[in-house]
């Protein structure tokens, strides 16, 4: 393991606490010293959820070692059961107590409770968060509906004519990214399509709901770091159609209703030919002339920065100059997506690494974690962000998903607006001293010939000595100026300019010319001209 100030995950027993906080009547047992009790941190502080976690603690202190701690996770399971009465049981050991190896499994067996208990064996030093929760829930999953799978080989039937397909969703945990938005705009994107949505797991299941997960029809892994592993197991046990696409982004989604549609024998021309989503217009508004070609560095876990990295490229015009991410698990997707954008991925858990590469690259706009947000801001640059881990600030109460169309418009103005602010900040520094931003520079086009000094100094009262009229020789007439040339190089700077501020880029360039007698404006006195301005 290693010590650090910001770790991307957790210890795999996180990731099962993930998965049981999130199922309804699954308690977890966790062999734990004193200090390892965190959960209700986790899962009341950040996520704002308003019960406390199922998860039970030994809490052995360093007295205890001398004695027999296996007799303190005995009475912690029995106990937890005779309180809370679940439906299934989880147990397992901290990366703390794996070290005095007391075999949490062996122990819960031993109790003999009338309810399946799952044994979990997660190598904290190994491995992390999301491979934990993955490994919970495959595990939870084959113990669960394991008994109710049918004979291999076994063919699924045809559904009764006239009958709506079912699909479960499957992936989404608690102190998951934006799960809870993700699962009910892809509920209703797939009702508008004709499909059922059986079960929700783990989120909200049952451990009823785990068992009968085989009775649908098509089988879809929302977050493939989570219940890919399941997934591919219900797929081939119960001969379910697997559903592989994840639908972030416009591009995505519209892949994904047409693959789940072929998988349901249905026709979703109808529903792709009236996409519910606002994104796709800016594509062809004058506006992204400005953000075309926008450096960006992409980070997170594997699927979103996959995601975000195609949405960056294909959907919004943007350079993709950087994309990596921290789920060891799935390097492979990552690189070969990297290949795409003709880039080498970053593969690391290590925040120090990421900052050292934002800085290399210099990007205008990093989507990441909220590692990636302290980093930016520290550098200056705009950030968002698209994946855990995240902080309390990323579990909205307003409705916020990242998949389905409506998705796509979250993503759309998360991304933009921070470069448009940053756009505008940029102006008003450029132009302060002009006089629509600046009240003492001058007439405005409001109201020609207006002074707009202010009015503390016009109505400033002459002392005594200054009583007597003062007779000034009016000045002669000057010489009209010289409008000065433009160079070819100094235009074809000018037209990089965003179109509505062109106009006033270039008034400003010949007024700074003008006062200093220079004939021919170069892209030297263009930029010359800015920092004057810019001051």
């Amino acid at each position: 393991m290693q010590l650090t100030v910001w770790t991307y995950e957790g210890p795999p027993h996180v990731g099962a606490m993930r998965i049981a906080t999130a199922l309804e009547d699954v308690h977890y047992v966790l062999h734990a010293p004193q200090g390892d009790t965190y959960a209700d941190l986790l899962f009341t502080m950040i996520e704002r959820r308003a019960k406390r976690p199922p998860v039970t603690y030994t809490t052995f202190q360093a007295r205890d070692l001398g004695g027999d701690t296996a007799d303190l996770f005995k009475a912690a399971a029995r106990d937890a059961f005779a309180r809370f009465q679940p439906k299934a049981m989880l147990v397992g050991a901290s990366c703390t107590a794996e070290l005095i190896q007391d075999d949490p499994g062996g122990l819960a067996k031993a109790l003999a409770l009338p309810i399946p208990v799952v044994a979990l064996e997660l190598p904290s030093y190994q491995k992390k968060e999301n491979w934990g929760a993955s490994e919970t829930f495959y595990r939870l999953v084959r113990a669960l509906a394991g008994p109710h799978a049918p004979a291999p080989g076994t063919k699924r039937p045809a559904r009764e004519p006239g009958s709506r397909a079912r699909c479960n969703l499957l992936g989404a945990t608690a102190l998951g990214f934006r799960h809870r938005d993700d699962v009910a705009e892809i509920v209703k994107l797939l009702d508008s399509i004709g499909i059922d949505v059986d079960i929700v797991a783990p989120l909200g299941a049952t451990a009823a709901d785990i068992a009968r997960l085989g009775e649908a029809d098509i089988c879809v892994p929302l977050y493939p770091e989570i219940a890919g592993q399941a997934a591919a197991w219900l797929a081939k046990t119960f001969d379910q159609k697997l559903v592989r696409t994840v639908p972030i982004g416009v591009g995505a989604t519209r892949e994904f209703v047409a693959e789940i549609a072929e998988a349901a024998g249905l026709d979703a021309s109808a529903i792709l030919a009236d996409m519910p989503t606002r994104a796709p217009w800016y594509s062809k508004s004058v506006d992204s002339n400005y953000l075309t070609g926008k450096r960006v560095f992409v980070f997170g876990d594997a699927t979103h920065a996959i995601a975000a990295a195609r949405i960056a490229a294909r959907e919004l015009g943007f350079t993709v100059v950087g994309l990596g991410t921290y789920s060891r698990e799935f390097a492979r997707e990552v690189r070969e997506a990297a290949k795409l954008y003709g880039i080498e991925a970053l593969i690391t858990d290590d925040y120090l690494e990421v900052e050292a590469k934002v800085a290399e690259l210099q990007p205008e706009l990093v989507l990441g974690t909220q590692m990636e947000r302290h980093i930016a801001k520290r550098q200056g640059v705009p950030c968002a962000v698209i994946s855990a881990p995240v902080h309390v600030q990323d579990f909205p109460a307003r409705y916020s998903p990242q998949m389905g169309f409506e998705g796509a418009n979250v993503l759309f103005d998360t991304w933009v607006h921070p470069l448009m602010m940053g756009l505008e900040e940029h102006l008003l520094t450029m132009f302060r001293g002009d006089f629509e931003f600046h009240d003492g520079a001058g007439s405005s086009h409001l109201g020609a010939g207006k002074s707009h000094a202010p009015a503390s100094v016009a109505a400033e009262k002459p002392d005594a000595a200054q009583d007597a009229p003062i007779v000034v020789a009016a000045p002669a007439a000057a010489a009209a100026p010289v409008a000065p040339v433009w160079a070819p190089d100094a235009e074809k700077e000018l037209k990089k300019i965003p179109f509505f501020v062109r106009g006033k880029a270039r008034r400003n360039t010949e007024r700074f010319s003008v006062e200093r007698g220079v004939a021919v404006i170069t892209v030297e006195t263009l930029y010359d001209a800015k920092a004057h301005f810019g001051r």
